[in-house]
C-alpha cells in the first residue's frame, strides 16, 4: 500500500495580542497515530482546524505528497476532521445519518458492530452523549480521506467505548495517518505511535515519556 505524506508548518495565529501559535512543524505519514497533546491553551485544537481549513492562518503550509494544498478551499477527500462539536443533526435517524455518509458498498460492513446495531432504530437526538460520540467516530474514521484529525474523541465515552473506540483507530490507522488530541492523555499517549507537545506556540516532538515532566507538561507521578 503507498504511503501517504501530510506536513505542515509556517502556521503562525494570533487572537488579538495573543499568539497562539508561533513555530509549529507536524508531519503524518499513513500508519502513524500522532498523539497531540498541551494545556489548555495550548493551540492543540486550533493546529487542527487551521490545517482542516475552517480557520485562517498567515503563510500556513500544507502539502500531502510534497504537493501545496495552501489555495484548495476543500480537503475533504484527503483530511477528515472530528470536531468537539455534534456534527450531526437532531432531527436524522441513525440510519438516515448513515446512509448520507458512508458509502453504499460499505454500509453493511459499518453496521457490523454491536455498538451501531443496538442504535440503529434510533433518532439522533435520543442518543446518548457516548452513543452519539462513537457514531461520529465511526464515520469520519470510514471516510475514504488519506488523514484524519480527532477533537476529543473521548468525550462522553464509557471506558469500555474508550476500549472499543482505541481498536477502531488502530484498524483505521493501517490505511490513514491519524492525529488525535484529548484531555484524556493517558489513552493519547497509550494509543499514539508518535507524540508531539504544544508549548509556548511552538511544537516538540517527544522521544520519551520523560520529555514530558522535563517540559512541564506531567508530574513524575502521572507517569507511572
Amino acid at each position: 500500500m503507498k504511503k501517504h505524506i501530510l506536513e505542515v508548518d509556517g502556521i503562525q495565529k494570533k487572537f488579538g495580542e495573543r499568539v497562539i501559535l508561533s513555530d509549529v512543524y507536524l508531519k503524518c505519514e499513513t500508519s502513524e497515530i500522532i498523539g497531540l497533546l498541551g494545556r489548555n491553551g495550548s493551540g492543540k485544537s486550533t493546529l487542527l482546524k487551521i490545517i482542516f481549513g475552517i480557520v485562517s492562518a498567515p503563510n500556513k503550509c500544507i502539502r500531502i505528497d510534497s504537493v501545496s494544498k495552501n489555495n484548495e478551499n476543500n480537503l475533504c477527500n484527503e483530511i477528515s476532521y472530528l470536531s468537539q462539536e455534534q456534527f450531526i443533526p437532531n432531527h436524522l435517524s441513525v440510519k438516515k445519518a448513515i446512509s448520507l455518509s458512508i458509502d453504499k458498498q460499505k454500509i453493511t460492513f459499518f453496521c457490523k458492530d454491536k455498538f451501531i446495531q443496538s442504535i440503529l432504530n434510533k433518532k439522533i437526538d435520543h442518543l446518548s452523549s457516548g452513543e452519539l460520540r462513537y457514531l461520529e467516530i465511526k464515520i469520519v474514521l470510514f471516510n475514504p480521506s488519506k488523514f484524519v484529525l480527532l477533537d476529543e474523541p473521548y468525550n462522553g465515552l464509557s471506558p469500555v467505548m474508550v476500549d472499543v473506540v482505541n481498536e477502531l483507530i488502530k484498524v483505521n490507522s493501517h490505511r490513514k495517518g491519524i492525529v488525535i488530541t484529548d484531555h484524556n492523555y493517558q489513552n493519547v499517549i497509550k494509543i499514539s505511535t508518535r507524540l508531539l507537545l504544544m508549548k509556548d506556540g511552538k511544537s516538540h516532538y517527544i522521544k520519551e515519556k520523560a520529555e514530558l515532566v522535563d517540559k512541564g507538561y506531567l508530574t513524575s507521578s502521572a507517569l507511572l
